[in-house]
């Protein structure tokens, strides 16, 4: 006869509220680029031009493409969240979620507009890059 399995009790709750913590600060990163979403954007694609990771034809468009990315961002389902940030999980330990979502995003669909001349830099560059200005309006790690 099979035995099933029962994890202890405290091994249970101790997963639980890792789980709850992980949602938790989750919830409050999407609050709080609901409020910042127009300065991150801009942020972003300031710093991205800067450090030269970004060439472009036009710094306006690049800011409305990563304000689109985080409006996406906002409204996906946790599915496609994880489908588009797959490649990129293993860049660092711990990513921030939105750093990390904006990265992929930037590597592989920014390429494709028609205001993007190129894209300099390895994927830890650009993250870092985006990571630094995400935390100065999202600061949950």
């Amino acid at each position: 006869m099979a035995k099933d399995f029962r994890p202890n009790a405290r091994e249970f709750a101790v997963i639980t509220r890792l789980d709850h913590a992980k949602e938790a600060q989750r919830s409050k990163a999407f609050h709080l680029l609901r409020q910042h979403m127009d300065e991150l954007s801009n942020l972003v694609a300031m710093k991205l031009i800067e450090q030269k990771l970004v060439e472009t034809t036009s710094k306006r468009e690049l800011e409305e493409q990563i304000h689109g990315c985080l409006a996406a961002l906002l409204t996906a389902e946790e599915f496609d969240v994880q489908y588009q940030v797959a490649n990129f999980r293993a860049l660092v330990p711990r990513p921030h979620p939105v750093s990390l979502y904006i990265t992929a995003f930037v590597i592989e669909k920014l390429i494709e507009h028609r205001s993007v001349v190129d894209i300099y830099g390895t994927d830890e560059e650009i993250y870092h890059c985006v990571n630094n200005q995400v935390l100065k309006q999202i600061p949950i790690y």
